[in-house]
């Protein structure tokens, strides 16, 4: 067990709000920012606190420990922050794509609670904390990967979707300006020709799409992805597919991880823009995360929930709530990112 604490932020970036008043000192609460409480009711651990007084209390049970990874992401080395919405136009896509970049990267640079002071696999030698960002449309993984550009250099990319998202912008889309060339079924191609993305070691996960032609498959190569289909989880289970992901990616590398939750079957997740039947289950997807505990992930995205075409029993943005559960949970067993460093030869293994 850690003797400090170290951040682990979330960050929500909202695409469809654009918010005002950004310049001035005093703000309001976000609806997004603190502990759920019941009726946003103020939050006060009576039990450790004689002192509290109230008319009226609310008692939960806890219940965070996860089985399979042993370990309890609410209750170990981390501190978890909720940092609210990254403020984002709706008016100028060019212009919030540059503010989730920005937004971004303010969180994402900013000194960890635990091993700050220790050496880290940043470029500059630092432990930085770890972000998890919470979309929104798939396009802002474009704007994010810019973000973790600056601070580690290329990374490779863990992306689970039942699609590409490597598609030329002529053939995704038509590309008739600039600005339409970027979107959510070409962001890769971008971070790719940018070089954003670590050569021969990203990998899909869990694609299932059609295809304009087998040309597609050849660019995705030329991005630098492999493939592992949805329907290959028939042949070699789940195993099988964590062993791909881990033979494609390694144990020494930054890692960031990217998840549609259209990965899903709509069955499992109706709510989101392009559903594609024939997908994994919310437990498929959940034990293939947990198999991935050994793998340096410095940062994440969970995209594409739309709650509002949700069913009442609110499945998708429950099994996106799971989804995101997995993620912290292995972000924290792994330990400080500071750990990436200790006693591995350094920079020569990353």
């Amino acid at each position: 067990m850690y003797s400090e604490s170290a951040l682990l932020a979330l960050g929500w970036a909202a695409i469809a709000t654009a918010h005002a008043g950004h310049g001035q000192t005093q703000k309001a609460d976000s609806v997004f920012s603190g502990i759920t409480t019941f009726g946003r009711l103020p939050y006060q651990p009576c039990l450790e606190n004689p002192d509290a007084i109230y008319d009226i209390a609310f008692i939960g049970l806890s219940g965070g420990y996860n089985v399979p990874l042993q370990t309890n992401p609410f209750n170990s080395w981390a501190t978890v922050l909720d940092c609210g919405d990254i403020p984002v136009t709706s008016y100028d896509n060019t212009w919030a794509l540059q503010q989730i970049e920005d937004g971004h990267f303010k969180i994402l640079s900013r000194a960890p609670a635990t091993d700050a002071d220790k050496r880290g696999p940043a470029i500059k030698g630092k432990t930085l904390p770890r972000v998890i960002t919470l979309g929104g449309d798939h396009t802002i993984t474009l704007p994010l990967l810019r973000s973790i550009n600056r601070a580690y250099g290329p990374v490779s990319v863990i992306h689970f979707d039942s699609h590409l998202d490597t598609w030329k912008p002529k053939v995704f889309g038509g590309s008739p300006s600039q600005v339409a060339a970027i979107n959510h079924g070409t962001y890769f191609y971008h971070a790719a020709m940018e070089g954003l993305l670590a050569n021969d070691s990203n990998i899909h996960a869990g694609i299932r799409t059609t295809l304009s032609g087998p040309s597609d498959y050849d660019n995705d190569g030329y991005c630098g992805f492999e493939i592992v289909e949805a329907r290959e989880i028939d042949t070699i289970g789940t195993g099988g597919i964590i062993k791909r992901i881990l033979d494609r990616v390694g144990t020494k590398r930054p890692v960031y991880l990217s998840i549609d939750i259209d990965t899903l079957d709509p069955a499992f997740a109706p709510a989101t823009g392009t559903p594609e039947t024939g997908g994994w289950s919310t437990r498929e997807l959940r034990t293939i995360l947990r198999g991935l505990e050994k793998l340096n992930l410095i940062a994440a995205d969970i995209v594409e929930v739309a709650p509002a075409y949700d069913t009442n029993a609110e499945h998708t943005t429950m099994a996106a709530a799971d989804v995101l559960y997995e993620v912290m949970s292995i972000m924290v067993k792994k330990g400080p990112l500071s750990k990436m460093v200790e006693g591995d030869g350094g920079d020569d293994d990353l």
